[in-house]
């Protein structure tokens, strides 16, 4: 009894230390913002444990309690509606729940968006299974770990697609029940603003679905469509975009893949692992032009060199024409990057075209709020998500996140701006860090990385000022006793840091489990940790995570005047 009543005192004690580090480091994902004197929120009469009591009560979404406590809320059917359920529609609705809002969403397809249905859930899947296949068929790596397989590994096809449908089943379905569990009222239809706090929705040829909603605030969070170049007809049998390749409906014997971002690499991967041959078509003098270019060039000979994989940089497909499987090919025009003329010709089973995503805006009806989209179809917004007018003044109760404000096209990064503009809507308002926002590639091994490439970091250190404090550490994975013992010790990390302050600039790994490891280096920068306090970490052994640890290690810190510790007084004898 006595140590809980000591234990609460602690902790009365430390409460207001830990207040005044929060005003002073307030954040969302990252970025600091000026502390300032706290605001009302939108339910100034409760309490945090109140909040939660009614967020968990019943599952109920908008309770008496929060609805009497939002000022004005009886003019709105909601507090806020969100136009899109992707990952980060998804994320900003609970988030608002938990802040005590009446919430409802807005959904014209599936549940759980791209990401969910079409992109990276379902690609995990191809390449779970892809990889263990290119694993089985690896005579000299089974060898080594000691297993005998009596024949050569084969796979059902249709299974792997199978894997692929039924895990995004699954996921859309527990995205779901998560919000009908919290009781948000999730609306069927495509939506468009009518107004400043209105929508309507609907369903193109059907009657039973539709209506209208208002709302003190709106997100919109439409997310974004795989982007097809001018000259190239998709089919979707021959000519197909990401959407189509989830659903592997057959393997061509040679496919041309078009751009060598994270989708083209990926699906590499994925087909390369099953059979077929590759031939990358990249735009930029360079293949992997996002990669900082030290794991470029490791990726290009782990990825590329080591596979049935070719390239054609500084070429654009200017034409593509769809073929007939086994009896016609596509056909596909290279035209030079910088020339403009016609320089080769491919004749391929099929081409999946991964050129990147474009916004999925139209239809929305911005113009009735006075917003214009730039010329590529985003949605402008300032740093909290707020959307911005056609004379760059901030919309009121409008916020756009994820891939329709063209930000930081990735799901998480999505969830983040979500979270954020929900803190502002309830008067905390918050920031988000998109340098400390991680990106992996999902290849074998796995590509990660955080904040500036090696080049973007000198680049900024000679404008700054600081090119002489820009430290490199580095190490390998083939020093690491997990991935030496799993036979995958191939792979770098590199982290970009200031040799005078600690703090961490940029971290680009390549190497087994990649994508979980970068995290303690985003999660750092987000939180304004410097190498100093990371050195004190400690990772289990053996495990990947002590590549980290190596980084950490390899760090050149100037050295900081330490203040001597007073001497232990010594015992007297009596």
């Amino acid at each position: 009894m006595q140590a809980a009543v000591a234990s609460s005192a602690v902790a009365a004690g430390a409460a207001p230390k830990a207040q005044a580090r929060l005003g002073a480091l307030a954040r969302i994902a990252g970025r600091r913002i000026l502390a300032q004197a706290p605001k009302s929120s939108r339910v100034p009469a409760a309490s945090l444990n109140n909040r939660a009591v009614r967020a968990q009560a019943a599952g109920k979404n908008g309770s008496a309690a929060s609805s009497a406590a939002s000022a004005g809320s009886q003019e709105y059917d909601y507090d806020l509606v969100i136009i899109g359920c992707g990952v980060g529609g998804h994320g900003a609705a609970l988030h608002a729940v938990e802040c005590g809002l009446k919430v409802a969403i807005v959904e014209g397809h599936d549940i759980g968006g791209t990401c969910v249905n079409r992109g990276c859930v379902p690609s995990k899947a191809l390449l779970a299974a892809s990889n263990e296949v290119r694993k089985l068929r690896d005579e000299h790596h089974q060898k080594t770990l000691g297993i005998q397989l009596a024949g050569a590994a084969t796979f059902d096809r249709q299974a792997i697609a199978d894997h692929a449908i039924n895990l995004a089943s699954t996921v859309k379905g527990n995205l779901q029940r998560s919000l009908e569990s919290l009781g948000v009222t999730i609306l069927r239809g495509q939506a468009k603003l009518t107004g400043p706090h209105s929508i309507s929705y609907g369903l193109p040829g059907r009657v039973d679905v539709g209506g209208t909603a208002t709302a003190k605030d709106i997100i919109i969070a439409t997310g974004s469509v795989p982007f097809v170049p001018g000259g190239i007809e998709v089919d979707g049998k021959t000519v197909f975009t990401s959407d189509h390749a989830l659903r592997m409906e057959w393997l061509p014997q040679w496919i041309a893949i078009i751009g060598s971002g994270y989708i083209g690499l990926e699906f590499s991967d994925v087909y390369t692992a099953l059979g077929s041959e590759v031939t990358f078509v990249e735009a930029m003098p360079n293949i992997m032009p996002g990669f900082d270019r030290e794991i470029a060039k490791l990726a290009q000979r782990l990825l590329i060199q080591s596979r049935p994989i070719d390239f054609h940089t500084n070429v654009i497909a200017s034409k593509v024409t769809p073929g007939v499987p086994g009896v016609k090919p596509v056909k596909i025009e290279l035209t030079d990057f910088t020339t403009k003329e016609v320089v080769d010709e491919l004749e391929v089973d099929a081409c999946l075209v991964a050129t990147g995503r474009a916004p999925y805006t139209n239809g929305l009806n911005l113009g009735s709020v006075g917003v214009s989209p730039d010329r590529r179809g985003f949605i402008p917004v300032n740093e909290k998500m707020q959307v911005l007018d056609s004379n760059g003044k901030v919309v009121p109760n409008l916020y756009c996140i994820g891939d329709a404000n063209g930000k930081y096209m990735l799901a998480h990064a999505a969830s983040a701006q979500g979270i954020a503009a929900v803190e502002t809507i309830c008067e905390r308002p918050r920031e988000v860090n998109h340098l400390a926002v991680p990106a992996a590639c999902f290849t074998h091994p796995e590509v990660s990385f955080v904040g500036l490439t090696e080049d973007a970091a000198r680049e900024k250190a000679e404008k700054e000022g600081w090119a002489d404090k820009l430290g490199v550490s580095k190490t390998y994975y083939k020093a690491n006793s997990k991935s030496l013992a799993e036979l995958e010790s191939d792979g770098m990390a590199k982290m970009m840091y200031r040799k005078d302050t600690g703090e961490i600039i940029g971290v680009h790994m390549m190497g087994l489990h990649s994508a979980d490891n970068i995290h303690e280096f985003s999660n750092a920068m987000n939180m304004g940790l410097t190498l100093r306090d990371l050195k004190f970490n400690v990772h289990a052994h053996p495990t990947v995570a002590e590549v980290n640890e190596e980084l950490i290690r390899h760090a050149q810190l100037d050295k900081v005047a330490s203040v001597k510790p007073a001497a232990a007084k010594q015992a007297v004898a009596a």
